[in-house]
């Protein structure tokens, strides 16, 4: 594992993309604090860079360092939460202006996975992570189901758990600072 882990941080420090697998499903990855490389992400997707991106992170310490101020039920959700779980923040710090939504959210989340938090955690810095697929196609559930397109489009694919199956998108709530819990995907 760690040689891949090697291999793909090589690509992100670049600026590159990767395909990787996720604590969910496989994701195209970058460097989320670099703003030529989230637009190549939005590029290969055909996606509007007005739909925003999520990125990961490797634990709490990381995830303060991102956001201006994380809710303190934001700990408690992750937690206890008993599925890999992204959190909208408002007002995120130190990554690229590209990568926050037009109402200054962010979506970020904790991996769990142990080849993703190893690659998060070695880089310092978060990660990209969008489903493997052109925006408006369905969500691959396994690394078969990948579109030759993305696997094309990327500059490194990892050789890491290509046999996980039946993966599913992660739950997204939004956390405002007022206090509001809003379950944006279950």
């Amino acid at each position: 594992m760690m040689d891949e882990v090697r291999e793909a941080l090589a690509v992100l420090k670049r600026g590159g993309l990767i395909l990787y697998p996720t604590d969910t499903v496989w994701g195209i990855g970058c460097d989320a604090t670099n703003p030529s490389a989230i637009e190549k992400v939005y590029a290969l997707k055909k996606r509007h860079e007005s739909k925003a991106l999520i990125c990961l992170v490797s634990d709490f310490k990381m995830l303060s360092q991102f956001v201006e101020d994380v809710p303190e039920v934001a700990y408690d959700i992750l937690k206890y939460a008993a599925k890999p779980t992204t959190i909208v923040y408002d007002n995120p710090i130190r990554v690229a202006e590209n990568l926050v939504a037009e109402d200054n959210t962010l979506g970020i989340r904790v991996v769990r996975n142990t080849f993703c938090n190893e690659l998060v955690k070695r880089f310092r810095k978060p990660i990209v992570s969008t489903s493997a697929n052109p925006s408006g196609s369905p969500t691959p559930s396994n690394f078969e189901e990948i579109a030759q397109e993305i696997k094309d489009g990327v500059d490194h694919i990892v050789d890491w758990d290509r046999k996980k199956n039946g993966s599913k998108p992660s739950a997204v709530i939004k956390l405002s600072k007022d206090g509001n819990v809003k379950v944006l995907r279950n």
